[in-house]
């Protein structure tokens, strides 16, 4: 027999026995099914979490206020209050540097539109939108001016509009911080929650000069957002602003009053933890496609004791082992691949319901769907070889004589 005669007979035998051929390949739906769901929750899950980092900012480095020791006792992260805009002009001279801008936040209440809202006010630089990769809905942004002048103007979030102007124009409109009149002049694009669940739409910027002058009266910034200039190497920016604010406090490598955090660090650590719940769900999922393979197994080993005269027939007029061993490996190969085409169609069904129904993220990769297939196809050879072997090895006097 050829190779079109075995597949045609194989093919045969399992349309003959449709029943047990749809139950035996159910095992290899599911598998195949669960595993692209999982997988594109956790490619999901990690692509999420990286846009939730990379929304931060611009390759960003944030600079907090360190620790400081007062008669003896450290009053711990934040207790400095040393980082002054100076140090941020100083850091914009800096060869790896794009930008860079000082932030000064204060919570208080603003009124306008014949409304109130308390938000977090935001006292920035106009390199602001830049470093956060944050662009404007309407409006135009502060300039350098507003800042040297401490102007009193101010940019929106969608969470502020919403609560003060409805859906109203708020553009050219004046709002009370601290009962300091602000004019409106732009407002930012929605942003949503962030990834620790803050309302990132919640607040106001204004110029930072505005902040410290006419709101808190200080003469220090919270922190300070530096984009570096090279998206694969910022580790050698944050060790040049290191070095500069050493020298610009005087103080020693070990004992700085200020923090310098790269966000690459936390990227990597959170999408590496992302992958490997992906991994972890890819390999339950599995699971399934092993016991689908046992049972091919199972039923094609009842197969080949059912259908042993045939076989002892199909030996004595010639059949070589050969045909007969590729005859029931093609069987049970064909259970595995028509399986995992039904698993590839209710995995990607399935990651529709789970993205529509339980708002999760998910992404299906290519990657994941060729993976199916080869498992697939894998496990249908793998688990019915024996069965095959055993069907091509009969004694076919025995196997005529077989009741």
């Amino acid at each position: 027999m050829n190779l079109r005669s075995t597949l045609q007979t194989a093919l045969g035998a399992l349309l003959r026995n449709r029943a047990r051929s749809l139950l035996t390949m159910l095992g290899v739906v599911i598998g195949v099914a669960a595993v692209i769901v999982t997988v594109a929750i956790g490619a999901g899950a990690r692509v999420s979490v990286q846009q939730q980092i990379n929304s931060l900012g611009s390759n960003l480095i944030i600079i907090l206020p360190g620790s400081v020791t007062q008669s003896g006792a450290r009053t711990g992260s934040g207790g400095a209050s040393t980082l002054t805009p100076q140090d941020a002009i100083a850091i914009a001279g800096l060869p790896h540097v794009s930008a860079v801008t000082p932030v000064v936040t204060v919570r208080a209440q603003v009124v306008g539109g014949g409304n109130n809202w308390q938000t977090s006010i935001s006292g920035v630089a106009p390199t602001y939108t830049y470093v956060r990769q944050w662009a404007l809905a309407e409006g135009t942004f502060f300039s350098d001016a507003d800042v040297a002048s401490a102007a009193k103007v101010c940019i929106l979030g969608q969470t502020v509009v919403t609560n003060l102007f409805g859906s109203s124009d708020p553009i050219g409109k004046t709002v009370l911080i601290k009962n300091v009149p602000f004019t409106v002049v732009g407002t930012l694009v929605a942003r949503g929650q962030s990834s620790v669940g803050q309302d990132q739409d919640d607040t106001v910027a204004v110029p930072y000069t505005s902040a410290l002058q006419r709101l808190t009266g200080g003469t220090f910034v919270n922190e300070m957002m530096v984009s570096g200039d090279d998206p694969t190497d910022t580790s050698s920016v944050q060790s040049e602003i290191t070095a500069l604010l050493e020298a610009r406090h005087r103080v020693t490598s070990g004992q700085d009053d200020f923090q310098v955090r790269n966000l690459a660090d936390i990227a990597s650590a959170a999408s590496g933890s992302a992958t490997v719940m992906e991994y972890l769900l890819a390999s339950v999922a599995a699971v399934s496609l092993v016991v689908g393979g046992i049972g091919i197994m199972n039923i094609m080993l009842v197969s080949v004791t059912e259908r042993t005269r045939e076989i002892g027939l199909r030996m004595a007029v010639g059949a070589p082992s050969s045909a007969i061993l590729t005859q029931f490996l093609i069987e049970a190969v064909a259970l595995s691949l028509i399986g995992g085409a039904i698993g590839i169609v209710l995995g990607f069904g399935g990651t529709y319901l789970v993205a529509f129904f339980a708002n999760w993220p998910t992404v299906v990769a290519p990657e994941s769907v060729a993976l199916a297939v080869f498992f697939s196809a894998a496990v249908g050879a793998f688990f019915g070889y024996y069965p095959a072997l055993k069907a091509s090895q009969l004694n076919p006097i025995d196997a005529l004589r077989f009741e």
